[in-house]
């Protein structure tokens, strides 16, 4: 104590330096309070300025996390804070982010951003990045966690980005994973900042890290992000911000926000490269040189180097002159090319400081578009692009004006498209009268150049002048041209696409992210360049003008090697063939940028050309237009060199197949809807009928692969017609083929336009659509409407507004003058003839119209009326002529949805059948053609509901149940449909509750659960709790939203996704939807090869085997392929369970052992989605009726365990015993009772107690071989754990009694303890037994021949041996002994079933040793009647058993039942439930067919009948009569129970009866009159008389009044139970 009060006296910043951590520690607490509690500008600051740093890097960790809350607190509140910035940060890196302690790291992080708050961001950064080399990973991991957070919260203002981003690259290569993750999370809040411009600075880092950035920046909102905390000096930023976000919900606000966000650009963020010392020492002189190879290697050696982003600055001015001279003088186009690329190259990488250059190369550029070969050009256009945005128009407009009435041609067009892309990407405050005068004169007087393509470049040049100036600006200059063509302008004008014009190289593009953008300015008259378009930019059609025959050949000559061109039209066709190799692989190789389609595919057509008798010459040459198109820039202009003879190849046997993949690569290229016209135009013009045939089906295909987006149905519909009236079956039946493809996308609108063909035509028509009903149209995969998110726009225009506009192309006729006002009088007259004869004149009037006009005057309210007409059936006419028109009106149908839409769903609650089902379809056929969203916008939809009509509630509700989970947003309204929904939950009507319940998850879907849950509140409390369990429930069965339109994301490899992340439909299903199956098609796409695709969803079961075929040779050399998309392998595999056809099941059987014992071999184990996707539908195929399906699914689980824990296959194999499928739940049962066996009570999940509980419940089952197996489960249970079994199961009734049954077997002497497993034997013993002199041999037992059953029946004798030795020492133990030898009854071996029967057999036959049986006939027949059941079940379903052991197994265990009951006190014993089961057993042998066909059945099947009678005679009456009517009212339960085995029972029955006169003395009344209690309860007498049969209701009515008849009126007195 004495040194405490040394230092206690001390003053506070003395104490900070103290020795004793104590003193430090106290000295710390009181600095914090002071801090607190000073002026910002007290002098006590500066006390502390020279020793804050002690603080952080206290040696004492308790007193270290005192000193940072100090230093927290001076940073905060000090005006001298700043200046200790640096001394403090180098302790925080050093030694407080090593430090264990989380608290000590959140300190020293609050610690950096309160220095940054006080403006000291810069040094900040530098000490942290600084961090980013120390040894220790936590100090690492420390620093980039808060350099994230300041970026995080500060933003990318205040936290500078460019030297974060140089070392992130490092950081990624760090060895700790912790480094790692956190530098992914710090370049993901790096991509929140600069988006896109982050992508190229991280492109050499390893693939696999960058897939995981690509996986989570497409995670990342699009909304801009937003300062969170503000410097000091941004207060006033503060206050703006606090007070926007206090206003709710201003779009406005938002902008401002957004804006706020400082656009990065990734260019800023390189660091520069020089180069012009890098350039070889001997450039210039080899750029001058006279060999154009010396020249090419000095271009070459300056592209390498020009292609860095970003160039230092310094002095080009030579290499630019250097370039301008081989531009404007080279003869070797090629180099004059590589010229353009290098000065492009320095353009884009020197940016603003190559614009000094940009006025020495403009005009040597633009005076080189002489030159007419398209490579050249087009590298002409790249460099004078880039060369554009290092300068502006002004400074180019006079070079541009120079030029612009030049002579030749091709300068002009290629000046004014240059200006065109200059302006587009201009804006009107770039864009000037004064510089826009001149350039609208200039483009003026090339609007009347004789050359079209000089006047189409100056109406493209003024068009975008137009859109970006506005009309107001540029009319005045077209006042003195005609209106034809000021309208032209006008219209490009119209489709003028600003911002997407300039050429850019597609290497450039990511380098550069405000290329070919206008910066935000006022839009002009018309909308200027800061538009917005909603819509996806389309894919620009390449224009290209016919080349001459000349210019192709130079063009080809210049990319193909002069042998390939001489021998292109040689008499050797050898020659031509190798030529065309060569020409094939120049196409497959040549640079995208150098091809000259056109000219390429005009060398095609040289001599011979088209008309090549050589079949393989010509495949070459069809592949040759395939690879071209797919590669190069395609035109039309270049298909239509080819597409006449394209089509004359189509029906040709070897070479047919190629010209349609050509002709697919030129749809690609070009647009379907283009070829499409074109080549049914041409084919329709040849002569050969195959070709118009092929052509036909050619085109059905390619319209499932494009999709119908943009094709011509009017004249589609022509040629189809034209086609259905040829001669030839060939080209009808295609034509009707391509039919059924059109319908998956118009629907039943498309036979309207066939209603005149003849009645056996239009009969195959229908047969066609018919076959489609139900199909949806396959997603595209080729074409624009892959890459722009097509079907997505397409499918979200059907939700909301119907069909689409594919029925906006027909003509419509306006009936409204046919709708007199006759015949709505006569629709609404009180005579029902007369209402039925207005109807029909109104049909009539649509019949002939066919397709209408939404305007139908008063027809709808005249058709209201009738809906609620006391007359059925012209309610149900009505409803026909509402389908009538909605087919007619179509989209525009929308406008009478509330008028006569909403009493469509009235009449859904009318109590005749036929006319609900007519209501339904009626309702149906206008949401096709309105979409859902004004069905459910407004009241009236809920209104319906609160209806009390039971009928109305269910059909609305599974209306709803099917519609709503296809739309991927609904109207606000339709939370006014929830509290009727919640009622429906406690309807009267039991169907009522299901359809609600089922529509339920899709109500939540849309509106969330927590609306719903607070919706609840207005329910009583009673209600309350019932409706939420049910919310609860039901909110883990809510489907996946449909996937919105893509918006503009990232273009990303396929390979690099995984297609599992897009899924959209949870994997859960009692039967598989459409939706489901299209689901996986598509995610299975990128995993696997075409051929297999089209195999694994093929509608024939014979291509599923084939494909399965193909992934058992692949399975070992593909395993990892197989791996890395498991889940979806499994997934097919599941939908294959629900096939009928067995062959598939069993070879998909074979696949999925082969796969698990791989996966078992690789020491893979499954992940929880590839479990729950797979798991519970193998579960369902346990209990297939079918032994050989049985036997490999449990194969498979066997298999599983390997791969996934057994405690996780527990909860799978617990549900599946739920199952209203008995041999599932017995199957299941035994899996329960293997994985509880092999791996002990710790697999029982959740809890044992818990699990054994609902195992014991199926002891109680109606149906015997589940009792048994989980029974079975239950005493394997016993053997693991012993008698705590009774406590796990506790209290479940007669299972107790029944288990102790069995258990006796288990119980053995002390030195006798059976292992684990159900009936399992002592191996001890069996080993001493067989150790003994004598040995068991099985008996030579006599064959049974009985006569017929009404004889009298002698028993054979069996040959008998002596008595084994253990028997002769019964004294010895003979209870244990006894147990052990009935335990071998119920043996899976029959050699051991039969030793052990022969022995029971001896002891029975002996009366002195007999009464040793005394107290185990239950137990021997319950062993008997499992074996029985075994031997039914299992042996005589294993091929590999000869029938003859089988046979002999019979014998034995019947001849021992027979001795059995022949020993009156064992018969006795006998109890009810033995019995019972017993007699089931013996019933099922008498109906097995397999025994019926044996050699040896019929003897069996007398023997059994024999012991039935002896069974009756001898066994207790009351317990046997008990049996057979429980029996009997179990087969009457039982689904799965043959008709004939319960008529068998009741036979038995009446047998019964028959001894009652000598055997009701000994009868327990009481006992039998309850039982026949139980089975009317069971069966009432109205159920009785559902039956198909009056025998179960009469043997019971001869029972009773036999009862009566015997015992009088004294039966009264056993009535009361």
């Amino acid at each position: 104590m004495g040194d405490d009060s040394d230092w206690m006296k001390l003053p506070v910043d003395q104490k900070c330096e103290h020795k004793v951590w104590k003193a430090r520690l106290n000295g710390y607490e009181e600095a914090l309070k002071l801090f607190q509690r000073i002026d910002d500008k007290s002098p006590e600051w500066a006390k502390y300025q020279g020793i804050i740093k002690k603080f952080v890097t206290d040696s004492n960790s308790v007193a270290q996390l005192k000193g940072l809350e100090a230093v927290l607190a001076y940073v905060e509140n000090a005006n001298v804070a700043s200046r200790t910035v640096g001394e403090v940060l180098s302790g925080v890196v050093c030694k407080v982010f090593n430090q264990p302690k989380a608290r000590a790291k959140e300190l020293a992080s609050d610690i950096c951003l309160m220095y940054i708050e006080i403006e000291k961001a810069d040094i900040v950064q530098e000490e942290l990045i600084k961090g980013f080399e120390n040894k220790n990973p936590k100090v690492v991991v420390a620093c980039v966690e808060t350099i994230r957070r300041a970026l995080c919260e500060f933003g990318s203002k205040t936290v500078t980005l460019k030297p974060i981003v140089k070392v992130l690259p490092k950081l990624f290569e760090s060895r700790e994973k912790a480094v790692r993750h956190e530098a992914k999370l710090l370049a993901v809040e790096v991509y929140r900042w600069i988006r896109d411009s982050l992508r190229p600075l991280l492109q050499n880092i390893s693939s696999v890290q960058l897939k995981d950035l690509e996986e989570e920046w497409v995670k990342v909102p699009s909304s801009a992000p937003r300062q969170s905390r503000f410097l000091r000096s941004q207060q006033d930023l503060r206050a703006k911000s606090e007070e926007q976000q206090a206003v709710a919900g201003s779009d406005e606000n938002c902008e401002d926000v957004a804006d706020s966000a400082p656009q990065v650009d990734a260019y800023e963020l390189l660091d520069p490269v020089e180069i012009l010392s890098k350039l070889p020492k001997d450039f210039y002189v080899k750029i001058e040189a006279k060999k154009w190879q010396e020249r090419k290697e000095a271009l070459e050696a300056l592209e390498m180097l020009a292609k860095h982003p970003k160039l230092d600055n310094g002095d080009y001015g030579d290499v630019v002159r250097a370039l301008k001279r081989v531009i404007g003088k080279d003869t070797n186009v090629m180099l004059v090319s590589l010229a353009a690329k290098c000065l492009a190259g320095l353009a884009f990488g020197l940016r603003k400081k190559f614009g000094m250059y940009a006025g020495d190369v403009v005009p040597t550029i633009l005076d080189k578009f002489k030159e007419k070969k398209l490579v050249v050009v087009q590298s002409l256009q790249e460099a004078i692009n880039a060369v554009f945005l290092t300068t502006t128009l002004q400074n180019l407009s006079e070079d541009i004006l120079a030029v612009m009435d030049n002579k030749n041609p091709s300068i002009k067009q290629q000046a004014s498209l240059f200006l065109t892309r200059s302006i587009s990407l201009s804006t009107p405050s770039t864009l000037p009268k004064s510089l826009l005068k001149p350039l609208c004169a200039a483009l003026l007087k090339q609007v009347n150049d004789p050359a079209p393509e000089v006047r189409d470049a100056a109406f493209k040049a003024l068009g975008a002048a137009m859109k970006v100036a506005g009309e107001k600006a540029v009319n005045p200059f077209l006042a003195d041209i005609d209106k034809l063509k000021v309208d032209k302008v006008r219209c490009v004008h119209t489709y003028t696409q600003l911002k997407s014009e300039v050429y850019i190289p597609l290497s450039q593009i990511h380098l550069n992210s405000d290329v070919g953008v206008a910066k935000k300015g006022k839009p002009g008259a018309e909308g200027g360049a800061g538009a917005k378009s909603k819509k996806p930019a389309e894919t620009k059609e390449i224009v290209e003008t016919e080349l001459s025959v000349e210019v192709c050949d130079e063009l080809a000559a210049a990319v193909l090697p002069a042998s390939c061109v001489k021998m292109l039209d040689s008499s050797n066709w050898k020659e031509r063939l190798a030529s065309m190799e060569e020409f094939y692989q120049v196409a497959e190789q040549i640079d995208i940028s150098e091809m000259p389609c056109q000219a390429l595919v005009r060398m095609l057509a040289k001599k011979p050309g088209w008309k090549e008798t050589n079949f393989q010459v010509m495949q070459l040459k069809l592949q040759v237009v395939a690879v071209v198109a797919q590669r190069g820039r395609f035109s039309k202009t270049s298909a239509s060199v080819v597409l006449d003879a394209l089509v004359e190849k189509m029906g040709d046997v070897k070479c047919g197949g190629k010209a349609k993949d050509a002709l697919t690569a030129i749809g690609e290229a070009c647009s379907l809807s283009w070829i499409a016209e074109q080549v049914v135009s041409l084919a329709f013009t040849q002569k050969n009928p195959k070709n118009q045939a092929e052509t036909l089906n050619w085109l059905a295909n390619a319209m499932k692969e494009f999709g119908f987006t943009g094709i011509n149905v009017k004249a589609f519909i022509n040629h189809v017609k034209t086609a259905l009236g040829a001669s030839n079956p060939a080209i009808r039946a295609a034509a009707i083929s391509l039919l059924g493809v059109m319908y998956l996308y118009m629907g039943a609108s498309l036979r309207m336009f066939f209603e005149d063909e003849k009645a056996a035509l239009l009969a195959q028509i229908d047969a066609e659509f018919e076959k489609m009903q139900g199909q949806t149209p396959p997603a595209p995969t080729r074409g624009s409407t892959k890459r722009t998110g097509g079907q997505e726009e397409g499918e979200e225009a059907k939700e909301e507004g119907g069909a689409g506009d594919i029925m906006d192309l027909l003509p419509r006729t306006d009936i409204s003058d046919k709708i007199t006002e006759d015949m709505v009088s006569k629709v609404g007259d009180k005579n029902w003839k007369i209402r039925k004869e207005g109807l029909n004149e109104v049909a009539a009037v649509l019949s002939e119209a066919k397709f209408i006009k939404p305007s139908v005057g008063d027809l709808p309210i005249t058709l209201k009326g009738r809906l609620s007409d006391s007359n059925k059936i012209l309610v149900q006419q009505t409803l026909s002529i509402m389908q009538q028109m909605a087919t007619a009106m179509g989209p525009a149908l929308k406008q009478h949805v509330k008028t006569l839409g909403i009493p469509v769903i009235t009449v859904l609650g009318d109590i005749k059948n036929t006319v609900r089902a007519a209501a339904m379809a009626t309702l149906n056929s206008w949401v096709e053609q309105t979409g859902m969203k004004e069905w459910l916008e407004g009241e009236e939809l809920s209104e319906e509901l609160k209806r009390e009509n039971p009928f109305l509630r269910q059909e609305v509700l599974g209306w709803l149940a099917v519609h709503l989970p296809t739309m991927r947003s609904v109207p606000s309204d339709l939370m006014l449909c929830v509290p009727p929904l919640f009622g429906c939950l406690e309807d009267r009507n039991v169907d009522v509750r299901k359809r609600a319940q089922d529509v339920l998850p899709v109500f939540m879907m849309h509106l969330g659960f927590d609306k719903m849950n607070k919706a609840t509140g207005k329910l009583k409390p009673a209600s309350k709790d019932q409706v939420v369990a049910m919310l609860d429930k039901a909110r883990a069965l809510i489907p996946a939203k449909s996937a919105g339109p893509a918006k503009a994301a990232p273009t990303k490899p396929v390979s690099s996704v995984h297609p599992a992340k897009a899924l959209t439909l949870k994997w859960n299903f009692g039967s598989p939807r459409d939706e489901y199956v299209e689901q996986l098609k598509v995610q299975m796409a990128p995993c696997v090869a075409k051929w297999l695709q089209e195999e694994l969803f093929h509608h024939d079961f014979q291509h599923h085997i084939k494909a399965i075929n193909s992934m058992i040779e692949c399975l070992e050399e593909e395993h990892e392929a197989t791996v890395a998309c498991l889940d979806l392998v499994l997934k097919w595999y599941t939908l294959r369970f629900f096939d009928t056809n067995t062959s598939v099941l069993m070879k998909a059987l074979e696949y999925l052992k082969l796969l698990f014992l791989s996966l078992s071999k690789h020491n893979y184990h499954l992940s929880e989605q590839e479990a729950n996707s797979f798991i519970p539908y193998l579960v369902l195929k346990v209990g297939e009726s079918k032994d050989v399906v049985r036997k490999d699914v449990r194969a498979i689980m066997g298999m599983l365990c390997k791969v996934y824990p057994a405690s996780r296959m527990f909860p799978f194999l617990m549900e599946g015993t739920k199952s209203k499928n008995s041999k599932q739940r017995a199957e299941c049962l035994e899996e329960l009772g293997c994985l509880i066996g092999f791996y002990g009570m710790s697999v029982c999940q959740p809890t044992a107690a818990k699990s054994l509980k609902e195992i014991a419940v199926h002891i109680g089952d109606r149906d015997t071989s589940v009792r048994n197996t989980a029974l079975n489960t239950v005493v394997t249970v016993y053997n693991v754990c012993g008698e705590q079994v009774y406590k796990l199961i506790g209290n479940v009734g007669f299972t107790q009694i029944r288990l102790n049954a069995l258990v006796q077997s288990q119980q053995a002497e002390p030195s006798h303890v059976c292992p684990v497993g159900e009936f399992y034997l002592d191996l001890d013993l069996l080993e001493q037994l067989e150790s003994d002199q004598t040995s068991v041999v099985l008996p030579d037992l006599v064959q049974h021949k009985l006569g017929d059953l009404l004889d009298p029946v002698i028993i054979p004798e069996p040959k008998l041996r002596p008595v084994p030795t253990h028997f002769d020492e019964l004294h010895a133990g003979p209870s244990s002994t006894i147990n052990l030898v009935i335990s071998q009854v119920a043996s899976g071996d029959i050699n051991t079933s039969m030793q052990a029967l022969a022995q029971i057999d001896e002891v029975l036959r002996q009366e002195s040793m007999a009464e040793v049986m005394v107290g185990h006939t239950d137990q021997f027949l319950i062993a008997t009647s499992l074996q029985l059941r075994l031997a039914h079940s299992t042996h005589m379903a294993d091929t590999r058993l000869p029938r003859e052991e089988i046979f002999k197994l019979y014998s034995c265990a019947i001849g021992n039942m027979l001795t059995l009951f022949g020993v009156a006190q064992l018969a006795k014993e006998a109890s009810m439930g033995v019995l019972k089961d017993l007699v089931q057993g013996l019933v099922t042998v008498l109906l097995d067919p397999r025994i019926e066909e044996s050699q040896d059945g019929q003897q069996l099947i007398r023997s059994v009948n024999m012991l039935l009678r002896r069974l009756f005679k001898a066994s207790d009456q009351t317990n046997i009569l008990s049996a057979l009517l429980v029996l009997l009212q179990d087969s009457l339960l039982s689904s799965t129970v043959s008709p004939k085995f319960s008529e068998l029972i009741m036979k038995c029955l009446w047998r019964m009866i028959k001894f009652l006169p000598d055997t009701i003395s000994s009868l327990t009344l009481d006992k039998i009159l309850l039982d026949v209690h139980n089975f009317m309860k069971i069966f009432p007498k109205d159920r009785l008389r559902q039956l198909k049969t009056d025998m179960p209701h009469h043997t019971l009515k001869i029972l009773l009044h036999t009862l009566c008849r015997l015992e009088g009126p004294t039966v009264g007195t056993h009535t009361h139970y």
